[in-house]
């Protein structure tokens, strides 16, 4: 494959062409605002919107780097944690920093179990992080960039986090838990009170992970709707991180990490005092952090205030029940589990799920593709409200095209079942060649929304060598990454 030469600009170009070469290329995005997405783009609305993105523009070239020479960042940064640890009824104890992601968040809260083991615990020469094989792979990534390990555990049959099976990996190098409210992939929330109770027994640090709850659920539990004890009114939660970049409708780049007292705080902070450049500080992961992000996420939380959140949960909700409703009236489909709010999965014993998605990917409803088992995962936003009709009639739709392609279907099976056959049979270094063959298959269509293909989906979560999968994977990265 021949890389195209991008030649460094020889002169500046006009601002006129710049914004038309801009909106020629955004053209092929999927579109978001005709309620065809779920997930990905969180919107306040018009009136809210304008506000947030001239706060942005506000803050466009500042820089949180040095919070003495830009002190009005470090006031809405302040103000933005102290509203979110509000919301998750935080005490006066509680400190907290914003962070440009949930990724970062998790981060930040590993990072500082790590250094927090340290101190308190430094007999523990290989830490180790106990979660339920739901939680977020930021945490896989954050314990892969620190340098400890992660066990997960199984589920219970409503796909929660076992308390039972989580005590059963808990040794004497386990220094935190991690749980989720709620999890990604299911729309659950972990049994945070029983498993708060395990990191008390054993004097380990309990991490939530509400970065797509913690500005939706407190407004769901407000409406009346059962939300189990997630937060810190939960005895032994340390530590909860929060996006205000999804149900708080912030511009992207801003969550939150807080924790119970400003003492477990200082071990995520990193600082270095030899160097000749100066005394060297940072509070997260970044040094310049941009100030636009931090103005946004204050704006919106101001601009939108409770009772707007509360309005626009209680859409959202509306709009959840409905389409689970009109999902469940389908034959052949179930919702996966008890989601507590706006996010969840469903699947089927009698339809092949992943051709269903790609069917629904050809009319740009854009769903989400889940293993273990098969399924298509939604995350309602107030964009999808009133679109509840038009989506269980398109899913109808694709059912009946996928059950009038049976060949086609078939087809698919015939191509996972030889991609599973040869990761059992090839050695791994001639099946990692093989791979790169029908890494296309994953982009299949690209711009088109037409979906990964039901295939190669079909073939990444059938092969046992998990090792193979990652070798795809990372073909699958560098040729999108490739000009």
């Amino acid at each position: 494959m021949n890389r195209q030469k991008i030649e460094f600009p020889a002169r500046g170009i006009e601002g006129d062409e710049i914004i038309s070469r801009l909106k020629e290329l955004k053209s092929n995005d999927a579109p978001w605002r005709n309620g065809r997405m779920f997930g990905y783009v969180y919107h306040p609305g018009t009136r809210e919107a304008k506000t947030i993105e001239q706060a942005y523009q506000l803050f466009f070239a500042d820089n949180a780097l040095n919070p003495s020479l830009f002190a009005s960042l470090k006031t809405l940064e302040n103000e933005t944690v102290a509203m979110v640890a509000d919301l998750l009824h935080a005490t006066e104890e509680c400190a907290g920093n914003m962070t440009t992601g949930g990724s970062e968040s998790i981060l930040v809260a590993v990072k500082t179990a790590r250094d927090w083991a340290k101190r308190h615990k430094p007999f523990i020469k290989d830490p180790e992080l106990v979660a339920p094989v739901t939680i977020h792979p930021a945490f896989s990534k954050a314990a892969d960039l620190v340098g400890i390990h992660i066990r997960y555990a199984p589920l219970t049959p409503d796909k929660k986090g076992d308390p039972a099976e989580i005590t059963k990996l808990i040794n004497g190098n386990t220094i935190m838990i991690a749980v989720s409210a709620p999890c990604f992939p299911y729309g659950v929330i972990d049994p945070v009170e029983e498993i708060a109770a395990i990191a008390l027994k054993y004097e380990l640090l309990l991490h939530v992970d509400c970065c797509l709850g913690g500005l939706m659920l407190p407004f769901v539990e407000k409406l009346g709707y059962k939300v189990p004890p997630f937060d810190f009114r939960v005895k032994g939660v340390t530590s909860i991180s929060a996006d205000v970049h999804k149900y708080g409708y912030a511009s992207k780049g801003s969550s939150v990490t807080i924790y119970r007292t400003h003492e477990l705080r200082k071990f995520q902070y990193f600082v270095h005092s030899d160097w000749p450049g100066g005394l060297y500080a940072s509070p997260t992961m970044l040094g310049t952090r941009s100030g636009a992000p931090i103005a946004a996420a204050w704006a919106a939380l101001k601009t939108i205030g409770s009772d707007g959140y509360l309005r626009m949960a209680r859409e959202v909700m509306e709009t959840t029940r409905k389409i689970q409703e009109g999902i469940k009236s389908v034959g052949g489909l179930k919702i996966i589990g008890e989601p507590a709010m706006s996010v969840f999965s469903f699947t089927s014993d009698k339809h092949d799920i992943y051709i269903i998605g790609d069917e629904l990917a050809k009319s740009s409803w854009n769903l989400d593709k889940l293993q273990f088992p098969p399924a298509l995962h939604m995350t309602i936003s107030n964009l999808n409200s009133g679109h509840e009709d038009e989506f269980i009639a398109a899913l109808k739709d694709a059912i009946a095209v996928t059950e009038g392609h049976k060949i086609n279907a078939a087809s698919s099976h015939v191509v996972v079942y030889i991609a599973r056959a040869f990761s059992r049979l090839l050695p791994a270094k001639w099946f990692r060649k093989l791979s790169s063959k029908f890494t296309s298959l994953m982009n299949k269509d690209d711009g088109k929304n037409t979906g990964t293909g039901a295939a190669a989906y079909g073939i990444m979560a059938s092969i046992n060598n998990r090792e193979n999968v990652d070798e795809i994977m990372l073909e699958v990265l560098d040729k999108l990454y490739t000009v």
